[in-house]
């Protein structure tokens, strides 16, 4: 069996990286993040609008950082609508820690603009963070956005989302828990463009985008010293529970030929929008529809993908022998293109055999 060596799963590190808080030499602010006035007060006006429709898409490159984590070879976004003014995606690395990213229009202030949600579990534990568009460039060949925490502003944390062409170029800063005065650099995330047919079905189901309000944040924050919330402390505005159009999956893995796997080995759940395997080889250039995927315990069984993006998809596991994190020699795959659909709000159940010893 032909197998893709190149896929890492290092998402840990970056689930690390963006829960602490998401340039090229950024482009010059057109707005004032730290003492908003309400330019942009009604929904034609949005400030920040752009940014839903060039951020749909399935997008995949590395992640640097100034941090001792270092930088990690990839990391797969899958954003799509879920409104007619709203795009999400959802990631996680295992059990403990996963992600949720959407762009949405808020109003806060007396202005409209677009809002970057951030958050999920890191080690268990919850981290939500809220940021609103502050600076705005839009040229016929480069765009640049940032988004700054909505109370204190850039000097607590903001993040820069800047697109070339089929680029996406994703900076975050942060002033490590109120221990800078300023916001320093933390994380890039470099990635292309690798598939948006994924996401067309729901750009037609929504008509996106549409200049529409999705959260009215006018007395959300008041009296709170910074709009982040935590396991602990809870209040989550605008939870992902609340957020519409997504749905779940549940998927069973097991083993064929009475194998027992070992318990201190990991399983792979690999889920994507096109087939990667033809008869016994490897796809490679269906890799880039990867859409989610997860590292469980071998004896787990199975697992429940949450806020996931209505649409057919394929599912593969991967047992993994030597720990590398990749296909490799002696490791089990299943072979079956297994596919499953999930409707709007939906549940749906699929199930994954690994049927075959990679020579």
């Amino acid at each position: 069996m032909k197998i893709h060596s190149g896929f890492k799963l290092s998402v840990v590190f970056v689930l690390v990286s963006l829960f602490s808080q998401c340039t090229d030499d950024a482009v010059p602010p057109t707005d004032n993040p730290d003492n908003p006035t309400p330019l942009y007060s009604t929904l034609d006006s949005t400030f920040g609008f752009g940014v839903l429709a060039r951020v749909k898409g399935i997008w995949n490159g590395p992640v640097t950082s100034t941090t001792p984590l270092g930088g990690y070879p990839e990391w797969v976004v899958d954003f799509r609508p879920i409104s007619a003014h709203q795009v999400s995606a959802k990631n996680e690395l295992d059990t403990q820690n996963d992600i949720h990213m959407s762009f949405f229009i808020a109003k806060y202030n007396g202005s409209y603009r677009v809002c970057f949600r951030n958050g999920g579990s890191f080690a268990g534990q919850t981290r939500v963070s809220y940021f609103l568009a502050d600076s705005v460039v839009e040229t016929a060949s480069e765009s640049y956005y940032r988004f700054s925490e909505i109370v204190k502003g850039s000097s607590r944390a903001y993040t820069e989302v800047i697109f070339k062409n089929d680029s996406l170029i994703l900076k975050s800063y942060t002033n490590k828990y109120n221990t800078q005065a300023i916001s320093t650099p933390h994380m890039t995330w470099r990635a292309k463009l690798q598939d948006e047919t994924s996401a067309q079905n729901a750009v037609t189901v929504h008509d996106f985008p549409k200049k529409e309000l999705t959260k009215d944040f006018t007395t959300t924050f008041s009296g709170q010293a910074e709009a982040i919330y935590y396991s602990v402390t809870g209040g989550d505005p605008y939870p992902e529970e609340a957020q519409p159009y997504l749905g779940q999956a549940t998927i069973n893995y097991s083993f064929s030929g009475g194998f027992s796997p070992d318990p201190n080995k990991k399983v792979f759940l690999i889920i994507t929008t096109q087939p990667l395997i033809a008869g016994f080889s490897i796809n490679q250039a269906n890799m880039k529809f990867r859409s989610r995927y997860v590292i469980l315990e071998a004896t787990d069984n199975s697992y429940t993908f949450n806020y996931m993006h209505p649409g057919t998809y394929f599912l593969y596991a991967l047992y993994d022998t030597d720990g590398n994190m990749t296909f490799s020699s002696g490791d089990r795959v299943s072979t079956v293109n297994t596919t499953f659909s999930l409707s709007a709000q939906g549940t749906v159940s699929a199930s994954a055999t690994m049927n075959f010893v990679i020579p």
